[in-house]
């Protein structure tokens, strides 16, 4: 059990009998009236964002959440499967708990969220950055553009993202897994 005093960011509760991690949160004393505390909850299951608002010293009953670093090792029909780092166990998760799977590669190093109580894998999160190659995009012409213009590559995963007009086929970038976007190239 928690109370209000005790939010913070990253911290999973249970609320209306689901998993959900507070992404932010706001202690608000107005001049007039009880003090409460503004919330965001991501639902862990489906990812979908709520606002809430708790009043102050409110109970909230807590989860316990383990990340364990495992590794991809390869797709097979719509499940994933990984490799736990440290004991070498295999487990297939279902794919709408990985998030970003497209910038996913063999042998990719991710974390996995654990309900510590019962097991369960949660959800497989990519690092913040991946390094992959360009397999196909469109030569930019000079004197075509404006500033800040883009274009389509797929890269080796198959997923298909925008990069500067800059950047040629079999070029090595980075790709920030938050949002799906460039980040900048690998020498």
């Amino acid at each position: 059990m928690a109370t209000t005093a005790d939010f913070r960011n990253g911290l999973c509760i249970e609320y209306n009998n689901d998993l959900y991690i507070i992404t932010d949160f706001q202690h608000v004393k107005p001049g007039k009236g009880a003090a409460f505390v503004r919330t965001k909850l991501k639902n862990i299951r489906n990812g979908k964002v709520l606002e809430n608002t708790f009043n102050a010293g409110v109970s909230v009953n807590t989860a316990r959440i383990e990340r364990r670093a495992h590794q991809f090792l390869y797709k097979e029909g719509d499940f994933f499967t990984f490799m736990d780092a440290s004991t070498f166990e295999q487990i297939t998760i279902d794919p709408h708990l990985v998030e970003n799977a497209g910038l996913m590669k063999e042998g990719q190093e991710v974390e996995i969220l654990f309900h510590a109580e019962t097991e369960t894998p949660l959800l497989c999160e990519l690092p913040p950055f991946v390094i992959l190659q360009i397999t196909y995009t469109e030569p930019a012409v000079k004197g075509n553009t404006s500033t800040n213009a883009t274009k389509y590559a797929t890269l080796e995963t198959g997923a298909e993202i925008k990069v500067p007009l800059f950047i040629e086929q079999d070029e090595i970038i980075k790709v920030d897994t938050r949002d799906n976007s460039y980040s900048e190239r690998v020498k």
